[in-house]
């Protein structure tokens, strides 16, 4: 019969199994020499401390060439001692694939695996691939921040949830570069070698006035010509008769021109013609078509200059196109509207303390938003749009458009359908509550502050309940400042609007509610000045046409709608479009990657 081992006593460490073994001398006297360390052991734990139980156990283990190594590490050796634990892949056998590969085999041996072979063929076209893509994705990572036309959409990298702010990489990846370099050389010609004198009245309001100011600068660069400052001439609606001087700062826009296009502060002493400038087909150029390029002016206006040394440009509003004008001409606009062009310092301060004064109304510091309102009664006129309003509103409406603009409106059958046309385009202007709905589904709170630039509403406050009623905190100048500090700017129509124009552009956020000259400087200032971070807000006028034109839709989804159609329309970085001027995008031609 077999005759097995006996199994340790619990407690020692070591685990036995059971072998069955075959009766020989060597073997009885192997199992009586097992007998004999077991139960000195057991004595030795009865009655010996731990340390001397454990080193007589593991003496008798030893001894027993039946006996695993304490650790299960293998059989003893010829002289007793114990081997080491077998290596991880011979308790765990790797594939063949990978030990070939960790022993690099030849994979033209015939004994290579064909898992190795096909294993080592991934590996190197994937090593292959990320070597011609690597190019390709440090360029996307290190991509400044820009949105794309997807056709009438903007794709753009991310939107920001923020109803402050645009997003931080907006902000990060281009900077304004419109200044003149410290180290770029001028290329103006000394007096007696300019072409001549050029002469404009610049027309409209204040910021048609700007624009055309622009542009005078930009054709004398293109004719080699001096300037005369320009005249800011009366406008019919604003009935205003600034100076040039009353509003800007002359000393600060020559000097900071100096190397650029030579100006002077009037017509020059020895001209004697003065009364004919303007007046007088001999010293005026006329029929200057609209957005002329670079190269008309050269060929059409610089002969004239040239034979009667001094000519005014007569009319001058848009005269200048884009597209086909320099790069480097349409730097000098942005370098003479970013820079050159500085209100006085008397405005400068009111504006600032205007914008200090709507950031702690609460008592704390808090964001505001600018909101530029269109909708005084000229702006509605010539719409020619259909508002909401009693009969009595819209016969008065009808009875000043048939005065102010006869050829237009002629009997009045064909503007119902044409208001209609133009609503669905999104050409009419936004009514106060009709905005208000749309800030609202964005995420601004009752709370929130707002500056009102606008003149005298149409409608009164009938018109503006609406606005008032979803955001309270609804300001303007004349609230934030005291009568005797307004009494002063009142002198000037112009002044007044650029208190207007200088707070906007201070402000956390910036709404438009219409187009126009006044809202496109505002967000081309805030895009070049403040590197994208300040939110300018555009409504799709179009889309909310739709929305507002339906009574059935919840309010859930007009918000969702509002939401998304407006992520990107919040004066984030995009190139400057074709046939798209830079007063409101200025990126493509004044901007570098920062």
């Amino acid at each position: 019969a077999d005759s097995r081992l006996p199994t340790p006593v619990e407690g020692d460490g070591h685990v036995t199994r059971e072998i069955p073994t075959v009766p020989t001398p060597r073997t009885d006297a192997a199992m009586a020499e097992l007998r004999h360390g077991t139960v000195a052991a057991a004595a030795a734990r009865a009655s010996g401390s731990p340390a001397k139980r454990d080193a007589e156990a593991a003496s008798a283990s030893a001894s027993s060439p039946f006996l695993s190594s304490p650790r299960g590490g293998g059989d003893g050796g010829k002289d007793g001692a114990l081997r080491p634990p077998p290596p991880l892949h011979q308790r765990y056998p790797l594939p063949a694939a990978v030990r070939a590969l960790l022993a690099l085999e030849d994979p033209r041996s015939p004994s290579a695996p064909a898992s190795y072979r096909i294993l080592l063929a991934v590996l190197a076209c994937a090593a292959l691939g990320a070597l011609v893509s690597a190019p390709s994705v440090w360029s996307r990572l290190n991509a400044p921040y820009l949105c794309r036309k997807d056709g009438i959409r903007l794709q753009c990298p991310g939107v920001s949830n923020s109803l402050w702010e645009n997003p931080h990489a907006a902000a990060t990846s281009w900077k304004p570069c419109a200044e003149r370099r410290r180290d770029e050389i001028s290329d103006l010609v000394p007096e007696n070698e300019t072409s001549g004198y050029i002469f404009i009245h610049a027309e409209g309001g204040l910021n048609q006035q700007r624009i055309a100011i622009c542009n005078a600068v930009a054709i004398a660069k293109i004719m080699n010509a001096t300037l005369i400052l320009p005249v800011l001439k009366q406008d019919q609606i604003w009935k205003d008769q600034t100076k040039f001087e009353d509003i800007f700062d002359v000393d600060h826009f020559i000097n900071y021109l100096k190397d650029d296009v030579r100006i002077v502060r009037d017509i020059p002493d020895w001209f004697t013609e003065k009364d004919e400038l303007f007046t007088s087909i001999r010293r005026t150029v006329k029929n200057i078509p609209k957005y002329a390029p670079a190269q008309f002016y050269v060929d059409n206006v610089l002969p004239r200059i040239k034979e009667k040394k001094i000519m005014s440009i007569k009319p001058f509003v848009d005269r200048l196109g884009y597209d086909n004008v320099p790069m480097k001409i349409n730097r000098l606009r942005c370098r003479v509207n970013y820079h050159a062009l500085k209100f006085l310092p008397g405005i400068e301060e009111m504006a600032d303390k205007l914008a200090t004064r709507m950031r702690n109304r609460t008592g704390n510091v808090n964001p505001y938003m600018a909101l530029h309102l269109r909708f005084e009664k000229g702006m509605v006129g010539l719409s020619f749009c259909d508002f909401a309003g009693t009969r009595e509103e819209k016969a008065m409406m009808a009875e000043y458009r048939q005065k102010q603009w006869p050829r237009r409106f002629k009997n009045g059958s064909h503007l119902w359908s044409l208001a209609l046309e133009k609503r669905k385009e999104g050409r009419c202007p936004l009514e106060p509550g009709e905005i208000g709905f749309i800030l609202r589904a964005m995420g601004y709170t009752k709370e929130t502050q707002i500056y009102v630039a606008s003149g005298q509403v149409y409608g009164g406050n009938n018109r503006m309940a609406p606005l008032r009623n979803m955001f309270p905190n609804l300001v303007t100048k004349e609230d934030l400042a005291s009568k005797e500090e307004i009494e002063h700017f009142k002198k000037h129509v112009t002044s007044l609007a650029a208190l207007d124009f200088l707070v906007c552009l201070k402000s956390d956020v910036f709404v438009m509610t219409h187009g126009g000259n006044f809202a496109k400087l505002i967000i081309g200032f805030r895009r070049y000045m403040g590197r994208h971070r300040l939110k300018s807000i555009k409504p799709d006028k179009g889309l909310m046409s739709k929305f507002f034109g339906n009574p059935y839709m919840p309010w859930a989804n007009f918000v969702e709608d509002v939401m998304i159609t407006h992520q990107t329309r919040t004066g984030l970085p995009e190139a400057t479009f074709p046939h798209y001027d830079l007063w409101e995008n200025p990126l493509s031609h004044c901007m570098c990657r920062a």
